[in-house]
């Protein structure tokens, strides 16, 4: 038996879609044009309005830290050149006594800092934000050696304990000491002369992170406190500080790492040369790299850049590891 032929517009009909199909295909579609386009692109705009950052970020952080572990390994000057050497930069440091004396300065200048500008500022944000009297004269008196420069400061400070500044003249004039007292040749005197210093100028700093802190603390704790019966000092230990813990523990890592780079306080205080007749008894960490780097040896400079890091990292590591036991 002979199959039937199928007829030509059976076969169309089979193949084609039909009207509303094709319109349900048509919509399934996306739509070409600006729109589509906009879309297409809409990842790459973030990124560009990073870019600028991103490239900033590149050229003055990440590539000249790279730049410095690579040159803390080689024995670079920096008119002669050099060469790969291995750990010998480290092991140099072993055997540098001005190195130990910088380091224990350092260490020395961080314990003393830290703990007067971390309670002292917040007992100063207490008496300031209460409504007493004249106290919108003492905020600013405690703010105004923050936004003096350092150095200004510094030349200051070091022209008042001069052998021939204003307090030894006044001290041996009124018969407290038979002759003058050697603020900046004295290795330890130095050594708290710039502590007093960078304790005096960071009061009014730290004391304004602290105010704001203290906004935060609900006065019905403290209002609980004193119906309770609690006195003043008891509200501070049991209300003040505890609210303002975290802020505390943010303005210990600031103080932490603003102590071990101190560097222009003792510069200028000294003359550059680090104490009694240029024995850099008075040397901290920053100013040894300093001293390093700039008589050309930028290998052994970047080595001690390294250890500086470490000596940093080594006290945030504490403070962060005492607030997660505490957490």
């Amino acid at each position: 038996m002979t199959r039937p032929a199928t007829r030509p517009a059976e076969r169309t009909s089979s193949r084609t879609p039909s009207r509303g199909a094709r319109t349900l295909l048509v919509r399934a579609l996306p739509a070409a044009g600006p729109g589509h386009a906009a879309r297409t692109h809409a990842w790459f705009t973030p990124w560009l309005l990073v870019a600028p950052a991103l490239v900033f970020l590149l050229a003055f952080n990440l590539w000249p830290t790279a730049n410095v572990v690579f040159l803390a390994f080689t024995n670079v000057r920096v008119l002669s050149g050099g060469e790969l050497v291995g750990l010998e930069n480290f092991e140099r440091m072993l055997t540098d006594e001005q190195l130990a004396t910088a380091l224990v300065n350092s260490i020395v200048y961080m314990l003393v800092c830290v703990p007067f500008l971390l309670l002292v500022p917040l007992g100063l944000a207490v008496l300031v934000e209460k409504k007493l009297p004249g106290i919108a004269f003492f905020r600013t008196a405690f703010y105004t050696p923050v936004v003096a420069s350092a150095v200004v400061v510094a030349l200051i400070w070091g022209w008042l304990l001069d052998d021939r500044g204003v307090i030894n003249a006044m001290a041996l004039r009124l018969g407290f000491v038979t002759e003058a007292i050697p603020f900046l040749t004295d290795r330890w005197l130095v050594i708290f002369s710039a502590i007093s210093l960078t304790i005096w100028k960071g009061l009014g700093y730290y004391m304004v992170i602290y105010l704001s802190a203290l906004g935060g603390v609900p006065r019905e704790l403290h209002e609980a406190a004193a119906v309770d019966g609690a006195g003043a000092l008891r509200r501070f230990w049991s209300v003040t500080v505890p609210g303002v813990r975290n802020t505390m523990l943010l303005v210990s890592v600031m103080i932490t790492v603003s102590a071990l780079r101190v560097f222009a306080e003792l510069y200028v205080l000294t003359d550059g040369t680090g104490g009694v007749g240029g024995a850099d008894v008075s040397v901290v960490m920053l100013i040894q790299m300093y001293a390093r780097g700039f008589s050309g040896n930028l290998g052994y400079a970047s080595a001690l850049s390294l250890l500086l890091f470490v000596v940093t990292l080594a006290p945030l590591l504490l403070i962060a590891r005492i607030n997660r036991g505490r957490g």
